[in-house]
């Protein structure tokens, strides 16, 4: 799978479908990119996974976790957070003992701890979806061009540290400003696929069409 060009950040697959370079290594990874990744989500139980999953990657890549990501769903409930907020301490024994994810204690504590401070921001904001769209970047605060090189530039972001201040302040953990542009990214509260990515133009429809909570 050549790169296009050393620059565009792109590779182009056997049908000449170009994508984002850093989904190259897996069909899984490319499935992720097409469908998922840069499209808006409002749906809170997905919203929690993210933010749980990015919480899960610091220090890890990302392939890594999605190759997880059905053992997390199956360990985590699916991610209701209702439930994991009433997670226990035998929970916490059996998701260490839970070959099938990231066995970090600080990081399980921290999905629980957070559930439960969703449950409190759901109940002022009416959902965690209202929450975090109140932070979709103005787009004149965004790069004219999407690029490889705007995007490598930008792990941080006005938006992902205000967001990372505000949950910090409200008792959330593994939530710093570099984890939340990640999960800006992964909900489509910004479309960050490069310009002549495949999926882009799709991936800003969907934003269009969206109604937000």
């Amino acid at each position: 799978m050549p790169f296009d060009s050393p620059d565009t950040g792109l590779f182009s697959d056997d049908t000449h479908t170009r994508r984002c370079i850093w989904c190259q290594a897996t069909p899984a990874y490319q499935h992720y990119h097409d469908h998922e990744w840069g499209f808006p989500v409002v749906d809170d139980r997905r919203l929690f996974e993210k933010i749980c999953l990015e919480g899960f990657q610091a220090g890890l890549s990302w392939l890594t976790i999605l190759n997880k990501r059905e053992a997390f769903r199956q360990a985590f409930a699916h991610f209701d957070i209702d439930k994991v907020a009433g997670f226990t301490d035998s929970d916490v024994a059996r998701l260490l003992g839970d070959a099938g994810i990231v066995r970090h204690r600080g990081k399980i504590a921290s999905a629980i701890n957070n559930a439960k401070k969703a449950l409190e921001l759901r109940d002022e904001f009416g959902s965690l979806a209202a929450f975090l769209w109140r932070y979709e970047p103005a787009r004149s605060s965004r790069p004219k061009r999407v690029t490889y090189e705007a995007v490598k530039a930008m792990s941080v972001s006005a938006e992902s540290t205000a967001i990372s201040k505000d949950l910090k302040k409200r008792g959330w953990t593994f939530v710093g400003p570099t984890t939340m542009y990640a999960l800006m990214q992964a909900m489509g509260l910004v479309n960050d696929h490069f310009e002549g990515c495949s999926v882009r133009d799709a991936a800003l429809a969907a934003r269009k069409n969206l109604q937000l909570p």
